[in-house]
């Protein structure tokens, strides 16, 4: 006999209201397991929209795909999408001469990419004289982008033709957005001065608020949790692009959010920062990477950007170190390349006085060089900080 099947035209149409699940989106366990967060359509509507009116996306410009999970974003805005000829697993690994000939063969118009990945473009495109005259914008994030990189690409793109550097997470993005123009003009002053990464203003609809650091759930919402303008404490968000949950994890709900009485739900970035009188976001930090010292309590980013300013300095990363029972924080540090091994001694007193300038990194006493730094697979930017500190405790015993 023949199959009963219903004609195409009589089927129902898939179900895209705001509430029903769209994707599961898993984060990159840089600091924990992978965690599966619940898309809905509702969510990625708004994620779309805010990404069109912050960046002036247009339909009908091409994109360079150098992170998959952005290229679905690509779609929705509209834009042709080019696949970058790249491991995708190794972004700091890339071949920097193949991503600027695609980016002139194909005109592309906008490209999202790493900070590691930006470091290779901007430093090989500095050294042959290079302009991607085509490009209407560059997009970075998954770690805070260093002035030096942002200067160096900058510089391969026509005048007016900015750098910008999001601040999100796989539950929230974007949250907030600055711009090469404002941080060359501004803010990276601070940064190296050990005041934190300005990250920019909220973005749409957003809400963001500083509250107290603790590692405890938080079982409501209330104006009373939030700090002062200026204070350093822990960022929580809200707004229609915002995640509600994780799939079938219970107590990283519990953990990262925090009902609100009146409506809605409240998601705990897990980063530090603070919000200054002009309403902008600076980020100082996962909250988990944090060293709380007998001293008292050192922020990953302001630490690590005042001895970052050492021109022999590749990256830094703050870590906690136990001498005689008692937590100490230390500096992991990994130099350029070009720096040979007969110089450490001195680049190790030149850090000692650089860091003796501020109050705040001034406990700072024992640096470690290494090699190289674990960092997360999906940027290979984010330092795997909880690593480093296990490798710097065995050289220490």
């Amino acid at each position: 006999g023949t199959a009963n099947h219903s004609p195409i035209s009589s089927r129902l149409p898939a179900d895209l209201s705001d509430g029903t699940p769209a994707a599961i989106v898993f984060t990159s366990g840089s600091t924990g397991v992978p965690k599966g967060v619940l898309y809905t359509h509702g969510t990625l509507h708004e994620q779309v929209k805010a990404l069109r009116q912050t960046y002036a996306i247009q339909r009908g410009e091409i994109d360079l795909t150098t992170f998959p999970h952005f290229s679905f974003f690509s779609l929705a805005l509209g834009l042709t999408t080019i696949i970058a000829d790249m491991n995708f697993l190794r972004p700091a690994r890339s071949n920097p001469q193949r991503i600027s000939e695609a980016i002139r063969s194909f005109g592309v118009t906008s490209m999202f990419a790493s900070p590691a990945l930006l470091d290779v473009l901007g430093r090989w495109g500095s050294q042959n004289g290079v302009k991607l005259a085509c490009l209407k914008r560059v997009i970075s994030a998954g770690a805070p982008v260093g002035v030096n990189v942002i200067r160096r690409i900058t510089q391969m793109l026509e005048p007016g033709v900015q750098v910008f550097t999001p601040y999100g997470a796989t539950e929230a993005l974007p949250v907030t957005s600055i711009g090469s123009d404002e941080i060359l003009a501004d803010t990276w002053r601070a940064t190296e001065e050990g005041q934190g990464v300005c990250v920019g203003r909220p973005c749409g609809d957003i809400e963001v608020h500083i509250i107290g650091i603790t590692d405890e759930s938080i079982g409501k919402w209330s104006e009373d949790l939030c700090l002062s303008v200026g204070e350093i404490g822990e960022i929580v968000v809200r707004g229609k692009g915002v995640t509600r949950e994780y799939c079938n994890r219970p107590e990283s709900n519990t953990l990262a959010k925090i009902p609100d009485p009146n409506g809605g739900t409240f998601h705990r970035m897990g980063d530090l920062g603070y919000l200054d009188a002009k309403g902008r976001l600076w980020f100082c930090g996962r909250k988990s990477h944090r060293v709380v010292a007998d001293s008292g309590v050192y922020f990953t980013v302001p630490c690590e950007a005042v001895f970052n300013t050492h021109s022999n300095v590749f990256r830094s990363a703050l870590v906690p170190l136990v001498v005689d029972g008692k937590t100490n924080p230390a500096l992991c540090v990994q130099l350029e390349g070009r720096v040979k091994r007969t110089l450490r001694k001195r680049t190790r007193e030149e850090l000692l006085r650089i860091g003796a300038k501020h109050p705040h990194t001034r406990a700072i006493e024992k640096i470690l060089f290494c090699s190289d730094f674990p960092v997360d697979p999906r940027h290979n930017a984010k330092i795997a900080r909880e690593k480093l500190a296990v490798l710097a405790q065995r050289r220490l015993t």
